[in-house]
Order: structure tokens, then sequence, then C-alpha cells
């Protein structure tokens, strides 16, 4: 089973297309959340919010625990701003570090260049985000 992070726009329809591979942030977790704790950024998980729906998809796929999901909070929107901050301080990161990931550099970058330009056009709409996962 593989695990992807993706965004989720707030609204029905953003206008624009929200799709980022995500597979390889989701491999690099780890690794990335000790990265922004050493540039000074927030880490990915931070922007991370579920709502029942979408843990209910998630417990369907086999991941998590049903009680946990019992005691989550409501779901939490965040602003593309702040997003920004973290995805543009780590990609700078990884481009003035390109073995930092190993072979996996290159892949997260690029990921990350999706990240930010989803997050880049929901700015410009005002429109919040957060951050999901998926297990396939």
């Amino acid at each position: 089973m593989s695990a992807c992070l993706y965004i989720v726009v707030e609204g029905e329809d953003p206008g624009f297309d929200i799709f980022v591979n995500g597979r390889a942030l989701a491999r690099n977790e780890d690794a990335l959340e000790k990265m922004a704790q050493r540039v000074g950024v927030k880490p990915l998980l931070e922007f991370f919010s579920a709502d029942v729906n979408s843990m209910a998809l998630l417990l369907e796929e086999g991941a998590g625990d049903p009680e946990w999901a019992k005691t989550l909070p409501p779901p939490q929107w965040f602003a593309p701003e702040d997003g920004l901050i973290t995805v543009r301080k780590l990609l700078n990161h990884l481009k003035a570090s390109p073995t930092s990931l190993g072979n996996e550099t290159e892949a997260v970058a690029q990921e990350m260049e999706e990240f930010e330009r989803v997050l880049h056009k929901a700015a410009q709409r005002q429109l919040r985000w957060q951050l999901a996962v998926s297990w396939k």
C-alpha cells in the first residue's frame, strides 16, 4: 500500500487543476519534516486536515483506526500563502542540496513545484486549502 499527499482546495470547483502526484512527498515525509525543522518552517503535515467523509474513505482503504477517527477536530482550512512559505523554503533547500534526499530529491522537488503551482493559484483566487492523504 502506498500513500500520496495531495491538496484539497475549499469549495466545489476552484476553476483550475489541483492534481499533484504526491507519492514522492509521502515516501519522504519523515525526511521532509526534519528538513522543515532545520530550515525553520512548518512541516507539510501541519497543514493536514480531514473531515468525516475523507476519514471514512481512509478507513475503507484500510488506513487509520476507527476509534481515533471519531475524535477528529472539525476540518481546518489554511491560507495558501502559509503553505507557500513552507513549500518554497523546502524547494529552495532541495535545489541548493540536490543530494539531500538521495535519488528521491528530483521527484520530491518536482512534486513541490506542483504544490507551489496549485497554492499560487489558490492564493490568486483567495481560496483556502488543506493537505490530505490517500492510500492506494
